[in-house]
């Protein structure tokens, strides 16, 4: 039997909705359903048949327990998909199958149990499963309720919790090497799971069950709760015919390898434009997620690279700290000097409690602001111990070491060590932080004003800075047409003013080629000038003073050196810088200076030109061009480009506080705002938190991608279909199943049901009027039949009469029949 009833699986495999219905009716005179046969076959096995409901361990052993897995895969292949008449055939039949399925779910199983622990366990999965199935995709409640009249919550409620706190030891025996079929174990935690999950199906139809769920009184079934609680997710659906459905599943492990800094950044820089960008832009984004969270679990098994990646933002926090410290050194200290800053005793006792007042609130309080007061003060006693050279260097060696280990982290949580060579030059981010590394070695061996490059980190750091940056380059190729527009202007003019001013073209100039030297020897001449006719000049004064005239005022007229050097130097000064050039000469130097010195102006060009005389004959055109530049260039054109430039800032500053703004009060996936849960069942918070959440779609997405396709549900099968198309169609757009609870959707749900009853009822009717139509085609047959046998038997009395009274013997008239 086994056997066969793998292969009555493999008909079905992949959800063939065909052969499960063929298998319960082949439309034939004589129908076989083997739905129910096999249900029937999973009874007698079981040993319910024989009044043994409740002692399955008497009947289930070693030899059948794989025949009875087997059964049970069976079964939820019949139903998945799902086949709602295969589900009713098994949830409606007269024999124990619900309370057998369900005894296997909540009975020991001793003595099996003490001897293969995982069989067991086997079971137990198939049967949840089983159950699950039977419910899957389901708008009414009646399979459900038949499964609770089957069973005890409390039971139920009990076994999850005694999974989830299972010794570890009786993993260890069932899961020990040489133990059959322990690879094909499950472990108790996730039989306990999917007893959970069945759990929270069966709780939607039953409120004593729900508030079990979620308020548990037992501290030791709240654990297990809390536990699976944290690893199921929810996500709703859109199936084809547009219906809604929910879907409940575990948490695959590998997602919780996804890093905080990788949610906080598609979180962020998600596309929320519209609903159908926004999705697809999440969805594009969720392959890459899930090849970081595969080379996250790989990185797991490098204890040191995995404990320097998981730190990987305390190394960025640190980088643009140290490269804070190294620049304000460089301000305060460059050029640096042999000997040490003073400081008095008074400063130095006082810097050395500072530090120590410090060191003793970090180890108190442990908070990062303290941290960070502690790493300052340390700093500066240290400029003031060693000096600031050395300290620059300790400073920027620390550096380089902490941005190679930020950079490796970096390598180590993007899984860059096993991409392509190609794909890791293409990193712009990559490329960013090797760049980064360059600086802080140029600034630790060339020269430490490389330090400075370092400060733009923080617009790589800062949102707003980035879009400062992001308001020039947006719009780039605007202001490069308007900047084309403003040298053809500048062009233009250059020609007017070569052709009619190019007299007015006169600028101060100062040469700074003058040879020093000339003027130099030029005022030493002067002086040694004046200083031999001062000298021959008192010499005439004492001969003078020797024959008794009065002299005593002379000393008046002299002139004093030092007022002398000083008029001649400030003579030759006012030379040099009096010097004009005119800078119109060719068209070229015209607009080169048009454009230096036009641009720069605050009137135009108008305000370096030579200022016109009102009896000019050129007086009026001089007025004209000054004015047209200042208006066309400097107005208009420079302008056009500030506005440009300040229109874009403005616009990403409110595409930021729009972001923000979705972000706050619309639902990521369905798009639905908050006002739309006001005075509803569900509020916004809990809709974007269970049903809606985002990261449960990601880890949808996961769960089809690692789960094999054999083992998909319906739903899966649904969806891993789509996602292969990269069609989109599944995920929610502007609904949400709690919005339509006694609306529409509730409407819809009865119209559905009673489609499907009608559906049966149809069915059952062509079953009848096929089968009357058979029996009428057999009643006619056997009236025809009688009709000849009628006229035949006529046909004979009449004959017997006529020859009877002809007076022929009855031997003559058999002999003529």
């Amino acid at each position: 039997m086994e056997p066969v009833l793998r292969f009555l699986q493999l008909l079905c495999e992949n959800h063939n909705l065909f052969l499960q219905n063929f298998l319960r009716n082949q439309k034939s005179k004589t129908n076989y359903n083997l739905i129910s046969k096999t249900l029937m076959f999973l009874d007698c096995i079981c040993g319910s048949t024989t009044g043994g409901l409740g002692l399955l361990g008497l009947y289930i052993n070693e030899h059948n327990v794989s025949l009875i897995n087997q059964t049970l895969e069976t079964l939820t292949e019949y139903c998945q998909g799902p086949c709602h008449e295969n589900q009713n055939c098994i949830a409606t039949h007269e024999s124990n199958g619900l309370h057998i399925i369900t005894a296997l779910i909540l009975s020991d199983i001793n003595p099996l149990a003490k001897a293969r622990m995982d069989l067991v366990l086997e079971l137990k999965n198939n049967a949840s499963k089983l159950l699950l199935a039977i419910m899957e995709s389901r708008a009414d409640s009646e399979n459900a309720e038949r499964i609770l009249q089957s069973m005890h919550i409390d039971q139920l409620l009990d076994m999850v919790c005694n999974l989830y706190h299972q010794e570890s030891m009786d993993d260890d025996e069932f899961f020990e090497e040489g133990s059959p079929d322990s690879d094909d174990g499950v472990s108790p935690k996730e039989v306990g799971h999917n007893i959970y999950i069945l759990c929270h199906q069966l709780a939607k139809h039953h409120k004593g069950l729900e508030e079990l769920l979620s308020k548990s009184g037992n501290e030791k079934l709240g654990k297990a709760l809390t536990h699976y609680r944290e690893n199921t997710a929810q996500i709703e659906i859109v199936r084809s015919d547009r219906t809604m459905e929910q879907i409940v599943f575990p948490i695959p492990e590998i997602c919780n390898y996804l890093t905080r800094e990788t949610k906080q950044r598609v979180y962020q820089t998600a596309e929320r434009d519209e609903q159908g960008t926004k999705v697809t832009d999440f969805f594009e984004k969720c392959n890459d997620m899930f090849i970081e969270m595969q080379w996250q679990k790989k990185l797991k098994s490098q204890a040191v690279l995995s404990t320097i990646s998981n730190y990987m933002s305390i190394w960025s926090r640190l980088l643009f700290l140290l490269a804070l410290m190294n620049n304000l050194i460089v301000a305060f200290f460059y050029p640096y000097t042999s000997h040490l800053p003073n400081v008095n005793g008074h400063v130095n006792g006082l810097l050395w409690v500072v530090l120590l007042i410090a060191l003793a609130i970090v180890v108190s309080f442990q908070r990062r602001i303290f941290m960070y007061l502690l790493g300052s003060i340390s700093i500066v006693r240290l400029i003031f111990s060693v000096g600031p050279e050395p300290t620059l260097w300790l400073l920027g060696s620390a550096n380089v070491l902490i941005k190679g280990i930020h950079l490796v982290s970096l390598m180590g949580n993007k899984g860059t060590f096993a991409k392509r060579l190609e794909q890791q030059v293409t990193d712009s981010e990559l490329l960013y932080h090797v760049i980064y590394l360059v600086f802080c070695v140029l600034g630790l061996s060339v020269h430490p004003f490389c330090y400075s490059v370092l400060l733009f980190d923080v617009v790589y750091r800062e949102e707003t800075l980035l879009n400062v940056m992001r308001s020039v380059t947006r719009n780039g190729w605007s202001i490069v047409l308007t900047a084309a527009l403003a040298l053809i202007l500048v062009y233009m003019f250059s020609i007017i003013g070569y052709m009619f001013f190019r007299n007015d073209f006169v600028v101060d100039v100062t040469d700074n080629d003058i040879d020093w030297e000339i003027i130099q020897s030029h005022i030493n001449e002067r002086v040694e000038n004046f200083v031999s006719t001062a000298l021959s000049t008192r010499q005439k004064q004492s001969e003078v003073c020797e024959i008794g005239v009065d002299c005593t005022q002379d000393d008046h007229h002299s002139l004093d050196l030092r007022e002398l050097v000083d008029g001649i130097t400030h003579e030759m000064m006012a030379e040099v810088e009096d010097s004009k050039e005119e800078a119109c000469s060719t068209l070229l130097m015209c607009i080169v200076t048009t454009l230096n010195h036009g641009l720069r102006s605050g009137g135009g060009i108008g305000d370096i030109l030579r200022a016109p005389s009102n009896k000019e004959n050129l007086f009026a055109p001089r007025v004209i061009y000054d004015l047209l530049f200042f208006f066309v260039i400097i107005i208009i054109v420079l302008n056009l480009i500030f506005g440009v430039i300040i229109d874009t800032f403005a616009d990403l500053r409110s595409e930021k506080q729009n972001s923000e703004e979705i972000l706050k009060n619309s639902c990521f996936i369905c798009g639905l705002t908050r006002s739309s849960f006001d005075n509803k069942a569900v509020n916004f918070e809990d809709h974007i938190k269970h049903e809606h959440n985002m990261w449960h779609y990601l880890y949808f997405y996961v769960q089809v991608n690692v789960k094999d396709p054999t083992e998909f549900t319906g739903p899966e099968s649904y969806v891993y279909t789509l996602v292969k198309e990269k069609d989109l169609n599944w995920f929610p757009r502007m609904r949400a199943m709690s919005l339509s609870i006694g609306e529409t959707e509730g409407e819809l749900n009865e119209v559905r049901c009673l489609n499907a009853k009608l559906d049966r009822t149809q069915a059952l009717v062509d079953s009848l009027v096929y089968q009357l139509t058979e029996l009428k085609d057999e009643m006619t047959k056997q009236q025809k039949y009688r009709n000849r046998r009628g006229i035949l038997s006529t046909t004979s009395n009449y004959n017997s009469h006529q020859y009877g009274q002809s007076g022929m013997g009855m031997d003559t008239m058999h002999q003529y029949q």
